[in-house]
């Protein structure tokens, strides 16, 4: 029996690259699409060998044509670190919305499913705590993280637009702060920043008073949250995230901990419109999947900092000297 085709867009980043991996392993034909401005082949470079995957260097934003069938599709293409969409404020933009489009229409010509990539951002800085998927958040559409927050805002109700006007079928994930091997120690979120950081021998830095909360959940989860949606019969969005939740002043002290460095924290000014709390409500989640975590923080740490402690030194002095956001 012919494989099942499936297109990931983003597939040499993070999140991307590890659901390249699940998909083969379920036993798919995966074709990966990127245009390399923030994914690294080295990520998908053992996948290359493999008859069942094909890769495109490509950018979404631009016409897309896969020829052949189409079974699914899973939209990850898009910068998701403050660092990356303030440098490229436009094409975060454009990924979101004409890259969306295109997506959506691909999937509506092959009559894919298609799942997309939504975030934890789209509720903002948040006036609801835990965060679930009826609030509507709390964004500002002209601030620095403007352009991350609205772009996937447009991209859900693109979505949901397709599966209305047309029949689409569609799955929206709201991801929630994902950690694990193959992050960039460069990307300015918390967890690569502390680690990279202490592997430099430097203090680490929080913003604002370190009270302000993140929930952390490993990629392995995740991974499993978005096949388990894309398998359902769920067309409204869905959060996949941890709501193990922590202070990160308490976060930074476990970093130390777990890495055995010598240094302090330091505090710096809290950034424009940061989030003061992140925590998934995942009600709906356990309800209509069954899913929750099961990965322990301190269990997907070690593995986390083993992956980082494994790159070549050079790859830690890459870190930019400022961060933008404890994201």
């Amino acid at each position: 029996m012919a494989r099942k085709r499936v297109l990931i867009t983003g597939a040499a980043g993070f999140l991307g690259s590890h659901l390249c991996d699940r998909f083969i392993r379920e036993g798919f034909h995966v074709t990966g699409m990127d245009n390399l401005i923030t994914g690294d082949l080295r990520n998908i470079e053992h996948l290359f060998k493999l008859e069942q995957f094909e890769f495109y260097h490509h950018d979404v934003s631009k016409f897309i044509h896969v020829p052949g069938e189409l079974h699914y599709i899973l939209h990850f293409a898009s910068p998701a670190s403050p660092i990356d969409y303030l440098k490229i404020p436009i094409q975060t933009l454009k990924v979101g919305s004409l890259g969306t489009h295109n997506c959506l229409g691909l999937a509506k010509a092959k009559k894919a499913r298609i799942l997309v990539a939504s975030t934890s951002e789209i509720y903002g800085d948040p006036l609801v705590h835990p965060q679930n998927e009826e609030y509507w958040g709390n964004v500002n559409p002209v601030g620095p993280r403007g352009v991350y927050d609205e772009a996937k805002r447009f991209q859900e109700a693109m979505t949901m637009a397709y599966h209305n006007f047309h029949g689409l079928e569609t799955r929206i994930v709201r991801i929630f702060n994902t950690y694990g091997p193959r992050m960039r120690l460069n990307d300015g979120r918390a967890l690569p920043a502390f680690i990279g950081q202490a592997l430099r021998g430097e203090d680490l830095t929080v913003f604002g008073d370190g009270s302000q909360t993140r929930s952390f959940c490993f990629v392995d989860d995740l991974v499993e949250g978005i096949y388990r949606l894309l398998m359902s019969d769920y067309h409204e969005p869905v959060n996949i995230g941890n709501p193990d939740e922590i202070s990160l002043k308490e976060f930074a002290e476990e970093i130390i901990a777990l890495t055995g460095t010598k240094q302090k924290i330091v505090y710096k000014p809290l950034p424009v419109d940061d989030p003061k709390q992140r925590q998934p409500d995942i009600t709906r989640a356990k309800a209509i999947l069954g899913w929750q975590p099961k990965v322990k923080r301190g269990e997907g740490l070690k593995v986390t900092y083993d992956y980082f402690k494994s790159l070549p030194s050079e790859e830690w002095f890459k870190q930019p000297k400022e961060f933008v956001s404890n994201k």
